[in-house]
């Protein structure tokens, strides 16, 4: 039997990883939704441009799959600024709605449904909220810590599948991975593009690679590898031990910016600079014209938008990844404990992961070489 996998959000870190991965594994038919048809993915995955807040679209398309077997929700809308977004009502309320407007229809159509996988992330614990902030973080974070309840569109989501499901024909895992880093670009959260452009415009003016990120104490970090989230997807499709289940995931290491500086910059051919702290948000946006000149000179197939590239919200976000005035004052880190004791044993070296990264974005020619 021919398993057909429907991947919501194929543009997005997830979706883009999760699409090129499926589309390997034999025996697999891959769907891939987004309203941006994502380039650079297979040509056997068959790519739709869907709106997931248009429900007469969305009853249109997903009521005629009948044959899908297996569906990864990866799709997120956000706003400009990204974190205002995620204590926005609003947003939260459209967030829940797309996953109705998509599941609704394809669940009367798929009678063979047989599991569902829904991304979420650390933001389930609510580190993000003012109401509860890191100062009431437990660490490490344990999925089976009880909710810390606030506004957060996760858990609308996880409440209307787990109340769809009835009498569980199906299977359901949800997913809390820490930063994703990967290489789809245009995106949300994405800080490789970023750091990747960022390097290509200081090397370009002779400078060694400055960390961009505010000084102080060393923070330890924590990244998960988007093609070890899409490995993860599909051992759960299989997995029974899985379903049901809500998984932290990470790569299983700690790092600190302060030590992998150097290795990217060894991976982009450039020396690595001290710290010279700036806004990427702020500053990168003025560069569109260098950038530009950059795209024609070396032939580059990154788009000569640095903005279309990067995305603004990465820039936002990388910001914060790098390290924020108000980050908190103690390494928020995940317990990957219950995903290994359910039979999920794949880690990743973070410095490794970088490595591989940034050597793509070369290869594929996003970035001088």
């Amino acid at each position: 039997m021919t398993n057909r996998v429907l991947i919501a959000g194929a543009s997005g870190l997830v979706g883009y990883a999760a699409v090129r991965h499926f589309t390997s594994l034999p025996g697999w038919e891959v769907v891939g939704i987004s309203r941006r048809v994502p380039s650079g993915l297979p040509a056997d995955a068959e790519l739709l441009s869907v709106d997931l807040l248009d429900e007469e679209a969305c009853r249109h398309v997903f009521g005629a799959m009948p044959r899908v077997t297996h569906l990864v929700y990866a799709a997120l809308q956000e706003t400009p600024g990204l974190m205002p977004g995620w204590v926005d009502p609003e947003v939260i309320e459209r967030n829940a709605r797309m996953l109705r407007n998509l599941f609704e229809p394809l669940s009367q159509s798929a009678s063979g449904l047989e599991h569902v996988s829904l991304l979420h992330g650390t933001k389930a614990y609510g580190l993000h909220h003012p109401s509860i902030g890191p100062s009431r973080m437990k660490v490490p974070l344990r999925e089976k810590d009880p909710r810390q309840q606030h506004p957060n569109f996760y858990f609308e989501q996880e409440d209307y599948l787990r109340e769809r499901q009835g009498d569980g024909r199906w299977g359901l895992t949800m997913w809390r991975p820490t930063v994703i880093y990967g290489d789809a670009p245009g995106n949300h959260m994405n800080s490789v593009p970023v750091i990747g452009a960022y390097a290509a415009l200081l090397r370009a003016e002779g400078h060694p690679l400055y960390f961009p990120g505010r000084p102080g104490a060393p923070t330890l970090r924590e990244a998960v590898d988007a093609d070890l989230v899409a490995r993860a997807l599909s051992w759960a499709t299989e997995e029974k031990a899985a379903w049901g289940q809500t998984f932290n995931l990470t790569n299983g290491d700690v790092f600190m910016w302060e030590n992998v500086w150097p290795v990217i910059a060894e991976t982009l051919g450039m020396e690595p600079g001290g710290p010279r702290p700036i806004s990427l948000a702020e500053s990168l946006p003025k560069h569109e014209n260098e950038w530009a000149t950059l795209v024609e000179r070396y032939s580059l197939t990154a788009p000569k938008s640095l903005l279309e590239f990067t995305g603004f919200n990465s820039l936002v976000y990388t910001d914060t990844v790098l390290g924020a005035p108000n980050r908190p004052p103690l390494p928020i880190l995940n317990s990957t404990i219950k995903i290994r004791q359910a039979g999920f044993t794949e880690c990743m070296d973070t410095e490794d992961m970088f490595r591989k990264w940034f050597s793509l974005l070369k290869e594929k020619g996003a970035i001088p070489a």
